[in-house]
């Protein structure tokens, strides 16, 4: 894709969108196929008992895609989103191979921390991808549509695997399942996805604004930003109880003599409400209060999750799972939305790994608390004490998280207008020092309108340009400059460096 034909936003990208929709459904699946049916795959095949033990595959997926989350965001700038996401899904064609013929509760271990990595890698790369694509207009509604894609794939795929291994046995048939989708991942990214990093170029740009570069991505994501870090609490919460309900509820409900079928049923209404939700709380949340979302989605998860002891009917236990599934549909693709929308276009990968990191760390948490609990006190306590705490997480929203995120007028490298300017971007650099200096010497092309008479000329100005203000050193009167334009509804930075740097004078 040339640069010089490259455009934000979601209808002129649709093509390339639809294929990274497509793919991260398959995605998705991949987790499906474990999650209704893995509990009973362990005590039937492998003899495990303990709860502590059953739920150790999902701490190691949980630890590895939590790690892998982290460096996809350090390393998709400098390897390339397509290399992340081609790599994933070369790691997953082995997981469903190793599950059919092994042997140990060791090897089971190992397919999942291969699973780990590979998820790490494809999920992350194709969230990043998306973001890239679509810029700040549809940011929520892309992260709706690719949540939907891979969360709906999970409860469908863990539907079949469930009709599956009750009509033909665990294994080895639903794990062919997961042959076939890794192999046509693989394929569907080598053939047809276009990597996506030059497009974080064009947003740094093309919008109003752009958040402030942080000074360390990783501590102002987990502790100090106020928005970050309360998102970022909230996600790994998330994650923690969705760790629980992965491992504990199809326990329950084999305790309860449910079948593998109706056990299958039970646990894909969560994932598929989730999936199917995020259809329309993706858009919500480029329109209505992200705050609020997360903080009443967390809320009703907590409430749905205490509510599963006292369900035994079939009817109130798949209410509880829609519920459940409600609530996470309204955080989830908030929380991406929120973390991108509060973090520089040049760091947002790192933020959102950053992000994934503590989120997917849940898992394993969620998994080591609740398996531990269960054990010690049984299982209604451990849901008990999963319940309170994404209760607590939601009054952490409603305390620490501010109501808006506020944002400063960005900078833009001098190199990087040059390079725009040469790729035939349509912008225009403003020079706003007074006569005498732009006389003196300027950038060519440069249009000069002084600061103090920037307001009453800007009627004149073109307003589907984008417009850099430009002044001596840079910062000053060409930061005033940008924020006036921002306040007009222009699309304007100011220049770093100023035209000193540009023209490399002393």
């Amino acid at each position: 894709m040339k640069k010089d034909i490259i455009k934000l936003g979601l209808k002129e990208n649709w093509k390339q969108f639809t294929i990274l929709v497509i793919i991260n459904a398959f995605v998705g699946a991949m987790v499906g196929m474990e999650r209704s049916i893995f509990p009973k795959f362990a005590e039937v095949e492998f003899g495990m008992a303990s709860k502590t033990a059953i739920l150790s595959f999902i701490v190691a997926f949980g630890v590895t895609k939590a790690i892998t989350n982290y460096f996809t965001g350090k390393l998709a700038n400098r390897f390339g989103r397509k290399n992340l996401l081609l790599f994933g899904w070369f790691l997953a064609i082995p997981v469903p191979f190793i599950l059919i013929y092994a042997n140990s509760w060791n090897w089971v271990i190992f397919a999942n921390i291969l699973l780990g990595i590979s998820q790490g890698l494809t999920w992350s790369s194709t969230v990043v991808m998306k973001i890239d694509l679509v810029g700040e207009k549809d940011r929520g509604f892309a992260m709706g549509l690719n949540e939907f894609a891979g969360y709906f794939a999970v409860g469908v795929v863990a539907f079949l695997t469930g009709i599956i291994a009750e009509k033909y046995g665990v294994t080895p048939y639903p794990f062919y399942l997961g042959i076939g989708i890794s192999i046509v991942g693989f394929l569907l990214t080598l053939l047809f996805v276009k990597d996506t990093r030059h497009f974080v170029h064009i947003e740094a740009i093309s919008s109003v604004v752009n958040p402030e570069k942080l000074n360390n991505v990783f501590i102002q994501t987990t502790f100090k930003n106020k928005t970050l870090s309360a998102v970022t609490q909230a996600g790994l919460v998330n994650n923690l109880n969705d760790g629980m309900i992965w491992g504990l509820l199809p326990i329950i409900l084999f305790t309860m003599h449910y079948n593998t079928a109706n056990i299958g049923i039970i646990t894909a209404i969560y994932p598929t409400v989730w999936g199917i939700g995020q259809l329309f709380t993706g858009k919500m949340s480029d329109i209505y209060s992200k705050k609020a979302m997360l903080f009443w989605g967390m809320l009703v998860q907590g409430i749905a999750i205490i509510a599963i002891p006292f369900c035994s009917v079939f009817y109130q236990l798949a209410l509880v799972s829609g519920l459940l599934g409600f609530g996470t549909a309204l955080v989830y693709p908030t929380f991406l939305s929120t973390i991108a929308g509060a973090t520089n276009p040049f760091q947002r990968a790192e933020s959102i790994g950053v992000f994934r990191l503590w989120r997917d760390l849940g898992y394993a948490i969620g998994a080591i608390i609740s398996g531990i609990t269960a054990d010690v006190f049984g299982i209604e306590y451990a849901i008990y004490l999963i319940g309170i705490l994404t209760i607590i997480s939601s009054i952490i929203i409603k305390v620490r998280m501010p109501n808006d995120t506020k944002k400063s007028i960005d900078c833009i490298e001098v190199e990087t207008v040059k390079e725009l300017i040469g790729n035939n971007m349509i912008f225009q650099i403003i020079d706003v020092r007074s006569k005498e200096e732009f006389d003196n010497y300027h950038i060519e092309d440069a249009i000069h309108i002084p600061l103090d008479a920037l307001k009453e000329n800007s009627v004149l100005l073109n307003r589907k340009n984008h417009y850099v203000t430009a002044c001596g050193k840079g910062g000053g009167r060409s930061i005033d400059g940008a924020k006036l334009f921002s306040d007009l509804g222009y699309k304007a930075n100011w220049l770093c460096g100023g035209t000193n740097e540009w023209m490399d004078v002393k």
